[in-house]
């Protein structure tokens, strides 16, 4: 048996978690990273990543499709559109790989031990990790817990066979010509839509009263008008109770009784849990909020010397949260005074249209006791939008009444994902409405949008 000692250990190699070691790593922190799989994680090998990848072949066969059935305003006629799907999930694999090599090489580079193998606690200083080559044994001084999240499982619909989790639908070489997804949150609408763009015909079972239920209905609404468009049925109001007698159809329980309906696969994409069984952590007796590990604004968990990142640790289950989180505990370790402290996490539904917001809603700012001002325009007014045939959407900013400060900021539209960056350093930087307003925002391009609803905010949009 082999026995590593290190100033820092880090389970699993997800974004947060070869963040934090990568970081350790730079700031001559003595660390070793355990992770079962490829680094990467989830979002880099069977999330956010490969999803993103299949939504852009979608998106291109989709316009293509649309370019060969007739004439339409650019004058441009393509003959005969088709897909390859065992093809494209080969390129969005190739993909996959470039990036889970560049993670591998950033580690080696920061001088990060990579123990490849499943981690199980012995004690809070300890783990042992069954390898290829035998049992190995680390001891650090402190263990950073990174260890992601996984589908939840309807005890309905379990995985297996046509039941599908996103991770068997990110590796789909067939294109189903009957998907049922269930769940209308991000997952099952990005990659619901996808797959429609592809051909298959979709049907959506959401079991509240509006689809993408995180989000007000005005930023809802074009997606929901898109989704239309597609023939992408959508019934809210409406649990899955299982499979027919058959196997053939999902059942579904709605306000007029229950309907089946046929499907070749059903995606199941109704939240994540986080990963902690089969680990050892419950010999920690680590504090919990539910299922999901409780942190401090340091991420320091109940035990001393154990820290936690990431998805295992609650909502909002995002990569770069986890990343922000990773980096954070990293120079902790090192000695630096760091603490938990964002105004904002963007966060994007890859749909279509995209969706992002930034701080807060307009309803979450009343309910926080604000006054606010809320000024919203529309791409239709923006001539960008005209020039690449997508008016649906608008941006809209939230602020204070009586300060004007910018409490948060959303957009539905087109590529409006690329907002995010931008929306999130506004709020991070305490702006206020002037400030957009007066800031120089280039012609012609989207983010006009951005300062014409700051100066509706203010009473004085020029370009409505």
């Amino acid at each position: 048996m082999k026995e590593i000692f290190c100033k820092l250990l880090v389970i699993g190699a997800g974004p947060g978690g070869y963040v934090c070691a990568i970081k350790a790593g730079q700031l001559g922190i003595d660390t070793v990273i355990v992770e079962e799989g490829r680094p990467g994680g989830t979002c880099l090998t069977i999330g956010c990543i490969p999803s993103k990848a299949l939504i852009h072949a979608a998106e291109t066969f989709d316009k293509a499709r649309a370019l060969s059935a007739g004439e339409n305003a650019l004058g441009i006629r393509v003959e005969g559109a088709s897909i390859d799907l065992s093809k494209t999930m080969a390129w969005k694999d190739a993909i996959v790989g470039r990036l889970t090599g560049g993670v591998s090489g950033l580690l080696q580079k920061a001088r990060v031990k990579i123990v490849h193998g499943r981690a199980r606690f012995r004690d809070g200083k300890t783990v042992e990790v069954e390898t290829e080559t035998g049992l190995q044994v680390i001891r650090a001084e402190t263990i950073v817990i990174a260890t992601g999240s996984d589908p939840v499982e309807l005890p309905a619909l379990p995985f297996g066979g046509k039941v599908i989790s996103s991770t068997e639908a990110l590796s789909l070489t067939e294109l189903p010509k009957r998907l049922v997804v269930v769940g209308g949150g991000y997952i099952g609408l990005e990659l619901g839509t996808a797959f429609a763009r592809m051909g298959s015909e979709v049907t959506v079972v959401e079991a509240t009263s509006q689809i993408l239920p995180l989000y007000d209905a005005d930023l809802v609404k074009p997606v929901l008008r898109r989704l239309g468009e597609r023939g992408i049925k959508v019934l809210t109001d409406a649990r899955a109770v299982g499979l027919s007698d058959t196997g053939e159809a999902l059942v579904v329980e709605t306000a007029e009784g229950r309907r089946e309906l046929p499907a070749d696969r059903i995606l199941v994409a109704v939240g994540r849990r986080p990963r902690t069984t089969g680990s050892g952590l419950e010999e920690l007796d680590l504090d919990r909020i539910g299922s999901f590990l409780q942190v401090d604004d340091r991420c320091h968990t109940s035990m001393r010397g154990v820290y936690a990142i990431g998805d295992v640790t609650g909502e909002p289950m995002l990569a770069h949260r986890a990343m922000a989180q990773g980096e954070m505990v990293a120079e902790i370790v090192a000695g630096r005074k760091r603490a938990w402290d964002k105004r904002c996490i963007p966060a994007i539904c890859f749909t279509d249209p995209e969706i992002v917001s930034a701080g807060l809603l307009p309803e979450e700012a009343r309910s926080h006791g604000f006054d606010v001002k809320i000024g919203q325009f529309p791409f239709t007014a923006n001539g960008r939008a005209m020039t690449v045939e997508d008016e649906d959407g608008f941006v809209r900013v939230v602020a204070r009444a009586d300060s004007h400060a910018v409490l948060g900021l959303q957009a539905v539209g087109a590529g409006v994902s690329e907002f995010a960056s931008t929306f999130a350093i506004a709020i991070e930087m305490g702006a206020r409405l002037e400030d957009i307003a007066a800031t120089i925002h280039a012609h012609p391009t989207r983010g006009e949008a951005l300062q014409e609803a700051a100066l509706k905010a203010l009473g004085h949009a020029l370009h409505i």
